[in-house]
């Protein structure tokens, strides 16, 4: 559902699948490391082909400075990503989330911390492309037409060859990767520096 995955996937609510409940203060968030990063496989892999994109583990290893993971009892139960786009945004990528621990509000947990993470690297909005619009909703995201960037920043932009940013900028050659997801953005505040690019353009690929 996200980003260069194509999408995220949270725990899709707070009301518990399971009769076994999870207090709050018993999950950790924290910074992944790279010895976590076979089970972030593991949890991206229960959605791959069908929500997600499948990932290799050197690609995993090659961001795993972006990801966050939520334990739970030691065990690894949950995983989302933040990547900075552009001066003023970010997006929130692969968020995951355990089968047998979702609807326990850990999906909820790790995307509040990447948007906290998002503030403190003074980003101004975060893009997400998901399937989970009312989960994303809750956290302030809303969906959006055309590319919320100036035609100089949406140039900038296309040089790179990263996936998930020609997500955001909707451009033709990801669009079998972005079927049936919505493109959505949170408004975090105002960028500090008072440099703006929200000034939204179509894709010329698009046109």
């Amino acid at each position: 559902m996200n980003g260069e995955d194509g999408n995220e996937v949270p725990d899709p609510g707070s009301v518990p699948k399971h009769p076994t409940t999870i207090r709050r203060d018993s999950v950790v968030v924290r910074r992944a490391r790279t010895s976590d990063v076979p089970r972030i496989k593991e949890l991206i892999d229960q959605y791959a082909g069908r929500i997600l994109l499948e990932k290799n583990l050197v690609t995993l290893y090659e961001a795993v400075q972006e990801f966050w993971v939520a334990e739970l009892d030691g065990r690894i139960v949950g995983c989302g990503a933040l990547h900075v786009l552009w001066a003023d945004l970010g997006e929130v990528r692969t968020v995951a989330v355990d089968a047998q621990c979702a609807g326990r509000g850990i999906g909820h947990r790790l995307v509040a911390r990447l948007l906290e993470v998002a503030g403190e690297l003074q980003l101004s909005r975060v893009f997400v492309l998901t399937f989970e619009t009312e989960f994303f909703g809750r956290h302030g995201f809303a969906e959006i037409e055309g590319t919320p960037v100036t035609r100089e920043v949406f140039e900038e932009m296309c040089r790179s060859y990263d996936t998930g940013v020609a997500e955001f900028l909707d451009l033709s050659y990801v669009k079998p990767n972005t079927l049936g997801n919505t493109r959505m953005l949170a408004d975090l505040g105002d960028p500090p520096t008072g440099e703006t690019t929200h000034r939204s353009v179509k894709s010329p690929t698009t046109q």
